[in-house]
């Protein structure tokens, strides 16, 4: 005889969303209540029974981003109670179970909030930012149709391992949504070091975090106080001390850049 599984209790939540029509009208908080809440259900599967139910009422559903749902795009960023990418470690919003709350909890749900990153509608913000500096020096030149072999040229296991942790970042956001001063440095510093950690990014390594230092300052994110906000809700769980390896290569290649401009400003004047 098999035994029965019991069935897992269901529950009620008090979903507290933003909402915001675009970015040039005032947004508010709005109460939507949710019942027979299974707690095996991912928050954006709640946020398609919640907006299931709007879609026959006078009221628009929830806006909010999504795409692959696997923690892998980065797309659904929002803050659940306060924290970017709610309760859990290392994990992005769409990984995020309903069994982290309890019956009867009023849960918050709002944009990621940055200078540089406005509000479209509701949940859904603008990052076209980070795109920006990933354009600025983000990648490597390379001739194309005439790849060498992948074992051509040697990568020792420690700057590969290391490299890897960096190209974890899918640029979220969550780290300039969780710094007080709206920081894209982790971001920033995970882009910049795994391409310098490889050979291949080498011979446009100072160019590189020139550029895209300049394009994040441009794009009008804050300064970073050192306080790791940002590593602490990375949902790939990317350290901060990337951040140093960038301000020791930023040094350096600006060091650089100031002596090459007085040599070949020498030069000219001889």
């Amino acid at each position: 005889m098999v035994a029965s599984t019991p069935s897992k209790k269901l529950f009620s939540v008090t979903l507290r969303v933003w909402r915001q029509a675009n970015p040039d009208q005032p947004g508010k908080f709005v109460d939507y209540p949710a019942h027979n809440v299974s707690p095996d259900m991912s928050f954006l599967e709640l946020l398609d029974v919640v907006n299931d139910g709007l879609t026959v009422s006078p009221e628009e559903p929830i806006a909010f981003a999504h795409d692959c749902r696997e923690g892998i795009c980065g797309t659904c960023s929002c803050t659940i109670n306060g924290k970017p990418h709610g309760p859990g470690k290392g994990v992005a919003t769409c990984q995020v179970y309903m069994r982290s709350f309890q019956a009867g909890d009023v849960i918050v749900v709002e944009p990621f909030r940055a200078t540089a990153f406005p509000i479209i509608k509701d949940l859904v913000t603008e990052r076209s930012a980070f795109d920006k500096i990933q354009q600025a020096g983000g990648f490597i030149s390379a001739r194309t149709g005439a790849a060498p072999d992948a074992n051509a040229i040697l990568v020792s296991k420690a700057a590969a391992d290391l490299a890897m942790d960096a190209a974890a970042c899918i640029g979220c956001g969550a780290c300039v949504a969780a710094c007080k001063n709206a920081s894209a440095m982790l971001f920033v510093a995970a882009k910049v070091s795994h391409l310098g950690l490889m050979p291949q990014g080498q011979p446009e390594r100072d160019r590189r975090v020139l550029a895209m230092v300049q394009t994040m300052d441009e794009a009008g994110f804050g300064n970073c106080t050192n306080q790791y906000e940002c590593s602490a809700v990375c949902p790939k769980n990317i350290t901060h001390d990337f951040i140093a390896r960038l301000n020791r290569d930023y040094v350096g290649a600006l060091f650089r850049s100031e002596l090459q401009s007085v040599s070949t400003s020498a030069g000219g004047g001889a």
